[in-house]
C-alpha cells in the first residue's frame, strides 16, 4: 500500500517543511561538523609540515613514508594543484598519484629507484610551487616560527575542507538521519543487530534492524555484487522467508544535486527487484531539498518515501 508516492497533493507542503527542517539543522549543526573536521585536518597538515621540514624537503623518502600527505602537499601550492594537473606538470604516472591520493598507499608494482624517480619529480613540483604567501619562511634563511606553522596549517586545512565541504555536511547529516531512525525503532522495541553477529539481510530475526548492510544482487550476465543499503529492517510481523524493508537515507542542501543523483536509487531498486522479485520494498528517508520533479521520478520507479519531519509514517510500512 503506497504511503507517499501516490499523494502528489501533499508534496508541495512536505517539500516546504523538509527544506525548513534541513535549513534549521544546517544553521545549528553544520558549522560544528565543519569545525570538527577542520581541527583534525589542521593537525594532519601540521604533521605533513613536520615530516617535510616545513616544505623544505619533499624528498622521495618522505613521500615513501607518508603517501597520505599528497593531498595536503598539492593543496599547499599556488595555485592549488588538482590531481590531473599535478600528474601533467610532474610528468609522472597517473596511477601512482591517484593511488597515493585515493588509497593513501604507494603502488604495488613500481618500486626501488624507479619509484624514487617518480616521487622526486612530484617533490620538485611541490617545492617549486609552494605558496610563498602562506609559507613565508621559505624565502628567508631563518626557520619558521611555531605561530607561522600553525597559521599556514590552518590556511591549508581551510583549503582542504573547503574542497570537500559538501561531503562533510552530507556525512554529518546522514549520521543524524540514521540516529533518528534508530531512536524511532528502538522506542518500538526493535533491536539493532550488532556488528560482528554475522547476520545476513535475509535471515534477520523479526523485530531487528541494521545499518549500512551489504546486500548481494545479480547483474545482467549473472555476475553478483554487493550493494550497500543504509537501513535494513525486518518487521515484527515477518515470518520465515520474509524479505526485510530497505531504506536509503537521503539529504540534500539544494535542488540541483538531487536531480543529478536520482538515478542512483532507480538503479539500486532495479537490481534488488531483478534479484529478489517485484515485491521488494525499497524506500527513501528524506530530509532537505527534494522537489516535485525528483519525487515524481522516484514515484514512477515505484519508490516510496518517508519524510523525516513526518517520521511516524514509518509505521505505515508495517513497522
Amino acid at each position: 500500500m503506497p504511503v507517499n508516492l501516490d499523494k502528489p497533493n501533499l508534496w508541495e507542503e512536505d517539500i516546504i517543511r523538509s527544506v525548513d527542517m534541513y535549513n534549521d539543522w544546517f544553521l545549528k549543526f553544520a558549522p560544528k561538523a565543519f569545525r570538527k573536521t577542520r581541527i583534525q585536518t589542521t593537525k594532519d597538515v601540521e604533521a605533513t609540515l613536520k615530516a617535510t621540514n616545513n616544505l623544505k624537503n619533499v624528498a622521495p623518502d618522505v613521500l615513501r613514508q607518508h603517501p597520505e600527505a599528497l593531498s595536503t602537499l598539492r593543496t599547499s601550492t599556488c595555485p592549488p594543484l588538482a590531481v590531473d594537473r599535478l600528474i601533467g606538470l610532474a610528468g609522472v604516472s597517473g596511477s601512482l598519484v591517484k593511488r597515493m591520493e585515493n588509497e593513501k598507499k604507494l603502488p604495488v608494482v613500481l618500486k626501488g629507484a624507479a619509484l624514487d624517480t617518480e616521487l622526486r619529480k612530484i617533490g620538485k613540483i611541490i617545492e617549486r610551487m609552494s605558496d610563498p604567501d602562506i609559507f613565508t619562511w621559505l624565502s628567508r634563511g631563518e626557520p619558521a616560527t611555531r605561530a607561522e606553522v600553525r597559521r599556514a596549517a590552518t590556511i591549508v586545512a581551510d583549503r582542504l575542507c573547503g574542497s570537500v565541504a559538501n561531503p562533510i555536511i552530507r556525512n554529518a547529516q546522514e549520521k543524524r538521519q540514521l540516529a533518528a531512525l534508530k531512536d524511532w525503532l528502538e522506542a518500538r522495541q526493535y533491536r539493532q543487530a550488532a556488528i560482528g553477529e554475522g547476520i545476513k539481510f535475509d535471515s534477520m530475526p523479526s523485530g531487528s534492524f541494521s545499518f549500512r548492510m551489504n546486500v548481494p544482487v545479480k547483474l545482467e550476465g549473472g555476475r553478483q555484487v554487493n550493494i550497500p543499503v543504509d537501513a535494513v529492517i525486518m518487521p515484527k510481523t515477518a515470518t520465515k522467508g520474509h524479505l526485510p524493508i530497505f531504506f536509503e537515507a537521503k539529504s540534500a542542501g539544494d535542488y540541483t544535486n538531487v536531480n543529478k543523483r536520482r538515478k542512483e536509487e532507480a538503479a539500486k531498486v532495479t537490481q534488488l527487484r531483478y534479484t529478489y522479485g517485484k515485491e521488494v520494498q525499497f524506500n527513501l528517508f528524506l530530509c532537505g531539498y527534494f522537489d516535485s520533479g525528483y519525487l515524481g521520478y522516484e514515484a514512477a520507479e515505484g519508490i516510496d518515501w518517508v519524510w523525516e519531519h513526518r517520521i511516524d509514517d514509518l509505521s505505515k510500512f508495517g513497522l
